[in-house]
Formats: structure tokens, C-alpha cells, sequence
């Protein structure tokens, strides 16, 4: 017996024998009204009213514009994975993180920005980039999407091209820790920051398959519907 269920115009049911494919879908929804609600210097939140058929009619929301960002799960000839530890001040914690940074430089390709902030924060380049995961940071309030890269093959930068950093970034403490012990880590819940953990987890299961079966580092960017 079936509830009665208000009439959306959409098919929210799943038949347990044809279920939905495991796949995050776009939705091309009606936005009716946008504008800017605050202008921060990193991001912007917007104030966003659409139409969703689910819903019945229309909704608000306040969304943090984010510009995206990048990680680098950077692994050594012995399958050691590099953390970095540094201050945040949202937390007050100094916490164990991977290299990552913004997609703050115009036209700059995400693979480029990526290799960019391997140098910048760790002193390191890589010969071999592939993609390693994907992740929605808040979908339910933040336009946010981090990807996060595999660099193997990891060399020192020349000193002449190493970078002098500043802020938060002048205290940075790097650490090559073999993957079992960063797993350790992550499950009994010593690191929490949510893109170290599912680097660590993703290059854990990488490296179990003899990385093999890795997407290119050019694998469209998460929820581009070219």
C-alpha cells in the first residue's frame, strides 16, 4: 500500500530491480532571481531563488560561490604519501593536510594549478599526474568542488625555483608517511581533514590495484556536461 503523496510532476520512486544509476546527476534548474549578499576577498555568498518540480514550486538559498580548488596525494618510489601540517584558524588547529590551493588564476588548468602548489607548498615537482578523486565539499551550502590529484615519480624543485612563503605557509611541516600508517590515521580518527582523508583512503586502494586503472589528468572536471 502506497502513500498519498503530493503530485510533483517527478518520479522520485526507485524500483528496487532497475535501481537509479550510482552516478551523481546534473540538474539544470530554473534560477528566477540571483544576487550577491556578501563579497568576501576568497569567496561570495549569493542568495539564489529557483524553480524545483520536487519541491512544488520555488526555493531560496544562500550559496557560497566558491572558485574550486586542488589537491596533490603526492607518493614516493617507497609508496609513502607526503602530509603537510599547518595552522588554521577557523579550527585553531594545526592540522595534517596534502598540498592544495585555489583556482584562483584565470585560465590557469586545474592539472597546472596543481603541480604549481606542489611547488609552492612542498618544494616538489612530479613527471607522473593522474586524477584521484573528486570531492563536494558542502554540497547542501558551497559550490565548492576539490580534485584531487596522484603525483608519483616526485622530485625536489632546484633551489632557485622553490618558493618563499608567507602567512600560515611559513610554518608548514612536511612528513612522507608510509600509506598504512596515514590509514591508521585516518580510521582512528587523528586526521580529519576531509581531503587528506580520501587521498589517503584513494591512494591506499590505488596502490593495493598496483595503480593501475587510474583516470587521466585531464578527466573533465567534476559536473562540466560537455
Amino acid at each position: 500500500m502506497h502513500e498519498n503523496r503530493p503530485d510533483t510532476g517527478v518520479d522520485t520512486d526507485t524500483d528496487p530491480a532497475t535501481p537509479a544509476p550510482l552516478v551523481d546527476q546534473p540538474v539544470d534548474v530554473e534560477v528566477t532571481d540571483r544576487a550577491t549578499v556578501y563579497e568576501g576577498a576568497v569567496w561570495d555568498v549569493v542568495s539564489e531563488t529557483f524553480h524545483l518540480p520536487e519541491a512544488g514550486g520555488t526555493l531560496t538559498r544562500d550559496v557560497l560561490a566558491h572558485t574550486g580548488a586542488v589537491a596533490v596525494a603526492a607518493i614516493d618510489e617507497e609508496d609513502r604519501i607526503l602530509l603537510i601540517r599547518q595552522y588554521r584558524h577557523p579550527i585553531r588547529m594545526r592540522d595534517w593536510e596534502i598540498p592544495a590551493g585555489l583556482r584562483d588564476v584565470a585560465g590557469e588548468e586545474p592539472a597546472v594549478t596543481a603541480a604549481r602548489e606542489l611547488g609552492e607548498e612542498a618544494d616538489l615537482r612530479a613527471a607522473e599526474w593522474h586524477t584521484l578523486a573528486d570531492m563536494y565539499t558542502t554540497p547542501g551550502g558551497s559550490t565548492e568542488v576539490i580534485r584531487i590529484y596522484l603525483a608519483r615519480d616526485v622530485t625536489d624543485l632546484p633551489p632557485a625555483q622553490r618558493t618563499q612563503r608567507e602567512g600560515e605557509e611559513r610554518g608548514i611541516v612536511l612528513r612522507w608517511t608510509p600509506l598504512a600508517e596515514a590509514v591508521d590515521a585516518v580510521l582512528t580518527g587523528r586526521i580529519g581533514n576531509a581531503t587528506a582523508c580520501l587521498a589517503i583512503l584513494h591512494a591506499d586502494r590505488a596502490r593495493a590495484r598496483g595503480w593501475t586503472d587510474l583516470r587521466p589528468v585531464d578527466a573533465p572536471w567534476p559536473g562540466d556536461r560537455d
